[in-house]
């Protein structure tokens, strides 16, 4: 039963949108290998703000996403793109359809 989420959300530098969008698009096939990873959104959330929304069953499998490739490839691109250190929070999910 999924019951755990990330949320972060992402300002991108002026001028640097479209590279935003194109990266975090171009992480799906990795979310799509993470075993623990139930469900993964990449999201604009305006024209400058981004998202991704991952959920999971167990905390392991939480922790394992955010040490994984997608994380570890945001954190090396962020000072390129990104206008702000992203925003990561862990979510517990009080109801799911």
């Amino acid at each position: 039963m999924v019951k755990l989420a990330l949320l972060a959300t992402l300002e991108a530098k002026p001028g640097k949108e479209q590279e935003v969008a194109d990266f975090i698009k171009s992480a799906l096939p990795l979310a799509e290998q993470e075993p623990g990873t139930v469900s993964w959104y990449a999201l604009q959330l305006g024209t400058s703000t981004f998202g991704i929304f991952d959920t999971f069953e167990d905390e392991a499998g939480r922790d394992a996403h955010l040490g994984g490739l997608i994380a570890q490839a945001l954190m090396a691109k962020a000072p390129e793109l990104l206008a702000e250190a992203p925003v990561i929070k862990k979510v517990d999910l009080l109801a799911v359809k």
